[in-house]
């Protein structure tokens, strides 16, 4: 695995280095907050799905940047790896001022998470493969579509603090995307995630992560790049579709 990340890493600088010989490269520097929602449900040990809904906002919090949902179903052969599969959907706000319509994005994914631990330290490792289509919009309409696939690896470590459980964990995590297509020429990478924040409980069903995420993005010409700057909030909930279905019955909470 490590020997396929650092190939897709000196690919991704030979692609940028040709595409800046002659441009100097341009950063684009952006404030963002990132609020999502990612729920697991167990139908029994080895079966489940998955959901997640995310909002992305821009200039910190005042204008729209996408919102996006994705679904799959989950497998876990053994307890510490999970496979899964589905469909997502992004809808990406307009880029130009004066145009309404959101841009178009179609996601069929394949994953598979492999957990483990180094001593008391969690560490949780994500390959994901993404084929993407997305609308190319001119003069505020879908023109055409541009297909890629995607490449994503993560890598993701929570470090407990306290002694008690019920107080808050560090987190520091790396995810590298790069993608592929016939108009991918100059950007391989397509983005790079780092995240450092805190972890934390709210019962054995909910937690959340909070802290900041920086995420570079190459653009297609290959030397513009966004910056942005993230606010990010993930709540998760994890729970058994027949516990879920017993409460709802009853009326529990």
């Amino acid at each position: 695995m490590f020997r396929i990340i650092v190939f897709f890493m000196v690919l991704s600088c030979g692609y940028t280095n040709y595409a800046q010989t002659n441009t100097s490269k341009e950063v684009n520097h952006q404030a963002q907050t990132w609020i999502s929602l990612n729920t697991v449900v167990k139908f029994n040990e080895r079966w489940g799905t998955m959901n997640d809904f995310h909002i992305r906002r821009t200039d910190f919090a005042n204008k729209e940047n996408f919102y996006f949902v994705r679904t799959g179903i989950t497998y876990s052969p053994y307890p510490k790896l999970t496979l899964a599969a589905g469909y997502a959907h992004l809808w990406l706000a307009p880029s130009k001022p004066e145009w309404s319509n959101f841009a178009d994005e179609n996601r069929i994914f394949q994953q598979a998470i492999y957990s483990s631990k180094i001593g008391n330290i969690s560490m949780l490792q994500r390959i994901r493969n993404e084929q993407r289509w997305q609308d190319k919009m001119v003069n505020d309409r879908a023109d055409d579509t541009r297909f890629t696939n995607r490449i994503r690896y993560l890598l993701s470590f929570t470090i407990p603090i306290f002694k008690n459980e019920k107080l808050p964990s560090l987190v520091i995590a790396d995810e590298l995307l790069m993608h592929f297509g016939k108009e991918v020429v100059y950007n391989s990478m397509d983005q790079n995630r780092i995240f450092v924040g805190i972890r934390q409980n709210i019962n054995p069903k909910w937690s959340y992560d909070f802290g900041y995420m920086n995420v570079i993005q190459q653009k297609y010409s290959g030397y513009q790049y966004d910056s942005n700057h993230t606010l990010r909030l993930f709540f998760y909930f994890s729970g058994n579709a027949k516990d879920i279905l017993h409460q709802a019955a009853s009326g529990e909470e």
